[in-house]
């Protein structure tokens, strides 16, 4: 089930200059020449502390100090849920304050950085429990000089992943057409975006390069990113070629190019294909870089992000060493930073698939250490799709309740359509929920994003399974082969093609499919495979079949 992309969630607190439990604020020190001054950087706000200061873009927002000061403490605390209690004793020293004069300085700080109560889309309300500022933040420190001009700012790389997407050249020869080159570049950002722990550059901040020749680790430097997205757009003779290349800014190094070709029709439909094909492609490898870069620190110099990418890269191959060896890591990880919401809900999966695959020396106690990390993460951000995914994987396969998990992964592919790792999980909540159709749809068009996907398998063995309910048994045995041969040590398949043969009456290909499955899981009975999770409730003629093949009661 650990069939996944790199979740990115890394707080930016978790910087290697912060370690958790410092002050932020000795962090920030003074602006006298050579010490360190500290900006909250969000979408395109900067938020400067020392000169107490609120920009968007280039230009200054006027903004009132008390204002200043509630915007301040949410962001410094924005690992937390900050009660009435914690503003009133902070902002106005614990003087009594009404509600009213609460609420109408939050809304002032939410129209200072373009919120509001509706869209809490920066300072989030959670009734009866207070206030939490869940936008993207980066904290950018600087050596300040003796005057602002001395020398031109850059803003330092952070281990967080950050990517700028740069406006794309229009090859066409033909000035109209730079919209399109344009519009191209604003729907990848937008896309990318989506991805929250992700952070991306706003378009006006990129958009400064355009038509210039640019040196890419200049362009990381100057705004701070690890990784650059470039690219050109020619159109001609009816149809648009789209080349793209994502650059390690530092080294300069390659990490993806590819090139895309399209008939012109409509053109909206144009940028949403291409664009869901670019931001398919170049998610799984910023993962594969992050992961080469955390598995290169010394061990004394792991954050908690690299302990997460390495537990992360142990889950994935979901043995039972492997598994053991992810939770020690992603323990590490919350030990660092216990309001990591992304290591919480790993942790979480790594039990539950302990459970799943039948590992668990006591699975009663993995269950529940599953539910109560999933619910922990909730806590933390229930704002992050693939958290919510996961979330609602968790429960759908160890608690079961449907309407619950339904809301959760609807939720999470609502808040990011180009999250391949939200469908999947979608698809196994609706398989679970009884609902294979749907089912059936969320697993395709995990497949479209990401069609040569090393966790395909996956993907395909959930299809197998809802094709079963379906009664549709030559389709299941189609997608349970795939599967097989795109992984033959992984034992979904071997069940799948069990029972479809054998509902088929083709009990030697039945018999066969079950021994190979026996192979890879010695321990499987019809029993301890209903007793393990609740995608049995909804499997009565994946069951039938198991029985049919001769499998063990």
């Amino acid at each position: 089930m650990l069939d996944r992309h790199l979740t990115f969630s890394s707080p930016a607190a978790y910087s290697c200059d912060f370690q958790p439990g410092q002050s932020v604020t000795r962090l920030s020190g003074l602006s006298s020449k050579g010490i360190r001054s500290l900006r909250y950087l969000f979408e395109e706000y900067a938020f400067d502390t020392d000169r107490r200061e609120l920009h968007r873009g280039t230009v200054t927002v006027s903004i009132t100090p008390q204002v200043f000061d509630l915007l301040d403490y949410l962001i410094r605390n924005r690992e937390r849920v900050v009660s009435k209690d914690d503003l009133i004793e902070a902002i106005w020293n614990g003087r009594s304050v009404s509600d009213a004069a609460l609420t109408t300085r939050l809304n002032a700080a939410r129209g200072a950085i373009g919120d509001s109560g509706e869209e809490q889309r920066f300072i989030k309300t959670l009734p009866r429990k207070g206030f939490r500022f869940v936008g993207q933040v980066r904290e950018a420190r600087k050596v300040a000089g003796l005057n602002p001009g001395d020398a031109p700012e850059s803003v330092p790389a952070f281990p967080d992943p950050s990517i700028a997407v740069l406006p794309f050249a229009n090859m066409s020869g033909d000035p109209e057409q730079e919209y399109f080159a344009d519009g191209m570049v604003e729907e990848i950002t937008t896309a990318l975006s989506r991805f929250k722990g992700l952070f991306v550059i706003a378009r006006n901040s990129s958009f400064t390069f355009k038509g210039k020749a640019v040196d890419i680790k200049e362009v990381g430097r100057r705004l701070g990113v690890r990784y650059v997205l470039e690219g050109e757009v020619r159109k001609a003779s009816g149809k648009v070629r789209i080349t793209g290349r994502l650059i390690e800014a530092a080294t300069g190094t390659h990490i993806w190019a590819d090139r895309f070709e399209r008939d012109m029709t409509d053109i909206f439909a144009l940028q949403d294909d291409v664009t869901l094909a670019i931001v398919s492609a170049i998610r799984p490898k910023l993962f594969q870089a992050e992961i080469a870069l955390a598995s290169r620190r010394r061990p004394e110099d792991l954050t908690a992000y690299d302990l997460f990418l390495r537990a992360l890269q142990q889950a994935i191959r979901s043995t039972r060493e492997s598994l053991a060896e992810a939770l020690r890591l992603v323990q590490r990880a919350l030990e660092l930073a216990p309001g990591f919401a992304a290591a919480a809900v790993l942790a979480g999966e790594c039990h539950m698939e302990n459970v799943f695959r039948n590992y668990a020396i006591d699975p009663q106690f993995e269950r529940r250490e599953a539910v109560r990390l999933m619910r922990l993460a909730l806590s933390l951000d229930d704002g992050d799709p693939d958290t919510l995914a996961d979330a609602a994987l968790i429960s759908a396969l160890l608690v079961g309740d449907c309407e619950t998990e339904i809301e959760m992964s609807d939720r999470a592919v609502k808040l990011n359509p180009n999250s391949y790792r939200a469908w999947i999980c979608r698809g196994w909540v609706y398989k679970i929920a009884g609902q294979p159709e749907e089912a059936i749809r969320s697993f395709e068009r995990a497949m479209r994003m990401s069609p040569v996907d090393p966790q395909t398998f996956a993907v395909l063995n959930g299809i197998g399974f809802a094709l079963i309910e379906l009664r549709r048994f030559d389709e299941a045995i189609i997608a349970g082969k795939k599967a097989q041969r795109l992984n033959p040590c992984y034992p979904g398949p071997y069940r799948c093609l069990a029972s479809a043969f054998a509902h088929l009456g083709r009990d030697a290909e039945a018999r066969e499919a079950a021994a190979r499955m026996l192979e890879v899981d010695p321990a499987f009975t019809i029993s301890a495979w209903i007793a393990r999770s609740q995608v049995s409730k909804t499997a009565k003629l994946m069951i039938e079949g198991f029985r049919k093949a001769g499998l063990s009661e």
